[in-house]
């Protein structure tokens, strides 16, 4: 028994595990039954004499979730094969047994090996092996039910896995995701974190749209933004403009560091409703050699399903002008670049670029945004805004402390001065102080100047 913060929280985990635990007795009835039939040589519909247990919505998580998607027979016997290393592995055991003739395991069977996993890892062909055995016809429905335009796949409940480009369709390692996993056995859909296999954090931050200083045209820019987040479904479907107009919405933020891209990047999707995750494609293109294409399919996959907006960070290492290629590192790094444009290029949801500098931007690259949003270093007012959001109510300021002078004085981004604020709280505290000097503001400035190679 789970005992404190171990202890399972949902009233329905019982009635759920009930539930799998029926799902994963027919899973082990439909494969005893293909075996037998199979080697016997005997005629067998799999889904008329095994057919799929009656499900309720009150059986927990995994039962709601396949009454709500109208999930048939064919697709939940994948879905619980996917499901079946997690929950009991022991169920596949039986397709380790060797073909004899040939001395070595059945290649109708399917299946995969893992490093650490010693049991039955299944495979697309595996799931056609259930369902079809030698069937054409049939098999050919199942390769159908996998296609990347279909709902186990495009919704990413499952995942198809190859390991080379060039391998036959049912090789794919068959997986459940990580979020549908959680969902079937806590009833809480986990959202994906940053790891090796996933080059994306996610976004989110306290703060709203007041809390964000920026010029009334680069705000302009940015409703037009989640305008078209809003309203794409009018836009493309109902005043049927998807004939002629490209789905999805690309759009480059670039300017000085700290003037707002990333928050407002975030913004836009606490506004829409849409997860943000951020891409540092500077990071991921040189350490992930050769995983690049694979790990990032898994963003865009999810972020397709999910609707997520996708924020790359530091793009000039995604539309930076191209250079020549004097080896083969230099081309398979064009070979992955060419790649990630290609899926920016048909990716249907939001996608927004960062960058420094507009000029690292490829010409023949830029062409293909919605629009460009420049950035600027904050004015006068804009700076004296940014020292009272970023400073508060709750923050007690010297009496010598003058906002306005710093203002006036000292060409700040937003970013900078909660550099400054942070310094200057540190060094308060320091002195056992409960007060913010203006001697520690100007020391704070002092230091981001010096960071940014500036005169003191």
């Amino acid at each position: 028994m789970f005992t404190g913060a171990a202890k399972l929280q949902h009233s329905v985990m019982p009635d759920n595990a009930a539930c799998m635990q029926q799902e994963l007795d027919w899973l082990a009835r439909c494969i005893e039954l293909r075996l037998h039939s199979y080697f016997q040589q005997q005629p067998l519909n799999m889904l008329q004499q095994a057919p799929a247990p009656k499900l309720d919505t009150a059986q927990g998580s995994y039962a709601a979730f396949v009454i709500k998607q109208q999930l048939s027979a064919a697709q939940r016997l994948i879905l619980i094969l996917a499901l079946a290393p997690h929950l009991q592995p022991q169920l596949l055991d039986t397709f380790f047994v060797r073909n004899e003739n040939l001395a070595r395991n059945f290649s109708e069977f399917g299946g995969c090996s893992a490093k650490q996993h010693q049991g039955f890892l299944p495979s697309a062909q595996t799931a056609a092996f259930l369902l079809a055995a030698n069937d054409l016809t049939a098999r050919l429905e199942v390769i159908q039910l996998l296609q990347p335009d279909q709902l186990l796949c495009r919704e990413n409940i499952i995942r198809l896995r190859h390991d080379e480009a060039e391998e036959p369709f049912l090789s794919a390692r068959l997986t459940v995701s990580a979020e549908y996993l959680q969902l079937f056995c806590s009833g809480t859909r986990q959202k994906p974190d940053y790891n090796i296999h996933f080059p994306a954090k996610l976004l989110t931050t306290p703060l709203n749209w007041q809390d964000l200083v920026l010029p009334a045209a680069v705000m302009a820019e940015v409703q037009h933004i989640i305008g078209w987040a809003e309203h794409q479904h009018t836009v493309m479907q109902q005043w049927q403009l998807g004939r002629s107009i490209k789905p999805g919405y690309r759009a480059l933020f670039y300017g000085p560091p700290g003037t707002g891209k990333t928050l407002t990047a975030t913004l836009i999707g606490q506004q829409t409703g849409a997860d943000v995750y951020r891409i540092d494609l500077s990071a991921v293109v040189s350490k992930y050699i050769g995983e690049t294409e694979k790990n990032l399919a898994t963003v865009f996959d999810q972020a397709q399903a999910r609707h997520w907006i996708l924020f790359f960070d530091e793009a000039d290492a995604l539309f930076g002008k191209r250079t020549q290629t004097s080896s083969s590192n230099d081309r398979y790094a064009n070979q992955e670049v060419s790649y990630l444009l290609q899926r920016i290029e048909d990716f249907p949801g939001v996608v927004l670029l960062a960058s420094n500098l507009k000029a690292n931007i490829d010409e023949a690259f830029a062409r293909r945004f919605q629009s460009m949003v420049y950035f600027p270093l904050p004015d006068i007012s804009e700076r004296l805004r940014l020292w009272q959001h970023i400073l508060g109510e709750h923050v007690a300021l010297g009496s010598d402390v003058d906002l306005n002078y710093l203002a006036h004085e000292f060409e700040l981004a937003g970013g900078a001065m909660t550099n400054v604020v942070r310094y200057a709280a540190v060094a308060a505290l320091l002195r056992n102080d409960k007060a913010l000097t203006q001697a520690d503001l100007l020391q704070g400035i002092s230091r981001e100047r010096r960071k940014e190679g500036m005169m003191v």
